[in-house]
């Protein structure tokens, strides 16, 4: 948790794994059989999607958003929303992927011709639009046109090939298990493979959170927590107004939110500080929020019908958390200075399933157990214990800019030795942790999930736990964000 994002490097996918795999699930004994394979290859695009005996489980498109380091401050709203157009472009190919399976069966070339290579169409005119909004604010043309393709990530079969992934990313396909798609309600996840019994998991796999003075460091060794709640106003959208400002159902997928509650896609920065706040204190008027988590029991939630519920392949009930805590922490090797006002912080990457792992930040575990933590697996609880989400952002700034183009350059991860990078100053890191005390153990009926537990994706990133995420925007008042500061700075505990 505690790396620069800048050395993380490893891929996502691994070569084909399948076979049978053998799960015990909680304390009854049952055990399913669980059929799992990806796929991946290195290869910048150039091979061909295979179709026919190799079924395309998802696609995979180079991530724009995250190339576009340098976009002038006037042409960001628009290129917003015109990335988010591309996501809405994948989603659409992803259900017309999902929902043409026997015209695939029965033309090997029917992927390409009908739904990548008008993806790819729709892409380019697209990454036209974004290189014009970017000229007319004075920025320099991009030569965007080469992300416009997409690949297929086919869900291999045992000793079947590599699936090819577009732009030299690593990525991953699922097989059916039986011809069951990708697993869970909507046909998109999860599947048996997403989960592990905690038991498992060997402890000692809890790195020390970034930025969190272990014993024998010299730093800011202090903390400032904040009251929240657990969103019990249950107040949820679909929209991120850091990534896709003015887009209504930018995100694709629903958050919870607590702090403020002015929080949507059209928000201004005036709203927002001026918006009521869930926090105890009300001089914290941040707002925090994250992809809910639902349990896949057969029941629906309001959204079932509507965008970034059901309409995009997020299916079951809702649950909130039954414990939020906000916890900002000092520096291994110096003080910390005050987070600007409106300052936006990303940790983790909804689209990290397809992207790989550069930007993935997240452990999942099981209270009573919190010495074990898994990024890549949902965990699977004993009775008694309440899954945990934990999140540790970056906690290293630039110095001038509340937010970047890709909403990731202007802050950054301490090294391993605990100090920001060059031109870097330290700030209070957020810790977030989550925990459900109301999710049942998933188990297994005839060898298929029963009342799996997922968070909310994007469509084509199959529910995997590898997505998980969680947003940040400060808007703390000037006395209180410098309360923080200073109880951090001289070693005290304070809320």
């Amino acid at each position: 948790m505690g790396r620069n994002t800048r050395k993380r490097r490893t891929p996502l996918a691994t070569k084909v794994i399948a076979g049978a795999a053998a799960l015990a699930i909680g304390g009854g004994g049952l055990v399913w059989a669980n059929f799992y394979a990806s796929a991946h290859e290195k290869n910048g695009g150039h091979n061909a999607t295979k179709s026919g005996q190799a079924r395309v489980a998802t696609i995979n498109c180079p991530d724009v958003g995250q190339k576009l380091t340098k976009v002038p401050r006037k042409a960001r709203w628009g290129v917003a929303r015109e990335l988010a157009r591309l996501d809405r472009q994948i989603t659409e190919a992803y259900s017309r992927l999902a929902e043409t399976r026997q015209a695939q069966a029965g033309d090997a070339g029917y992927v390409d011709n009908a739904i990548l290579g008008p993806l790819k169409d729709k892409r380019r005119a697209t990454l036209d639009r974004i290189n014009i909004n970017i000229k007319r604010a004075g920025g320099q043309e991009r030569d965007l046109g080469r992300f416009a393709r997409c690949q297929g990530v086919p869900a291999e079969q045992p000793g079947g090939g590599d699936g090819g992934q577009g732009d030299g990313q690593d990525g991953g396909g699922q097989n059916d298990g039986g011809g069951q798609d990708n697993g869970g309600q909507a046909g998109n996840g999860p599947v048996a493979d997403d989960f592990i019994r905690i038991e498992d998991v060997q402890p000692g796999t809890r790195n020390l959170p970034n930025g969190l003075p272990a014993n024998g460091d010299t730093g800011s060794t202090g903390s400032f927590t904040t009251v929240c709640g657990t969103n019990e106003n249950a107040l949820r959208n679909s929209d991120n107004v850091i990534v896709a400002p003015g887009v209504s159902n930018g995100a694709q997928h629903q958050h919870d939110y607590v702090g403020n509650q002015a929080n949507t896609a059209f928000a201004s920065d005036e709203d927002l500080a001026g918006g009521d706040t869930s926090c105890q204190n009300q001089g914290d008027r941040s707002s925090y929020f994250w992809p809910v988590l639902r349990i896949q029991d057969g029941t629906q939630d309001i959204d079932q019908d509507q965008p970034g519920g059901g309409q995009d392949g997020n299916v079951g009930k809702i649950v909130a958390p039954t414990e939020v805590n906000l916890k900002f922490v000092g520096n291994r090797t110096s003080e910390v200075v005050a987070m600007p006002r409106a300052l936006r912080i990303i940790t983790g990457d909804a689209k990290a399933f397809t992207n790989g792992l550069g930007n993935a930040n997240t452990a999942w575990s099981c209270t009573g157990f919190e010495d074990r933590q898994v990024t890549d697996k949902y965990p699977i609880c004993p009775e008694g214990s309440g899954v945990v989400r934990t999140s540790s952002f970056q906690s290293c700034w630039d110095g001038q800019n509340t937010d970047s183009a890709n909403h990731r350059t202007h802050v950054a991860f301490v090294g391993e030795d605990g100090s920001c990078p060059n031109g870097f100053q330290a700030i209070p890191q957020l810790q977030v942790r989550l925990v459900y005390d109301n999710i049942p153990a998933p188990q297994a009926d005839n060898g298929q999930l029963v009342n799996p537990y997922a968070v909310d994706t994007f469509p084509e990133q199959l529910h995997k736990p590898i997505t998980d995420h969680n947003d940040f925007i400060n808007f703390f008042d000037e006395n209180l964000m410098n309360e923080m500061v200073q109880c951090i700075n001289s070693g005290q505990d304070c809320q």
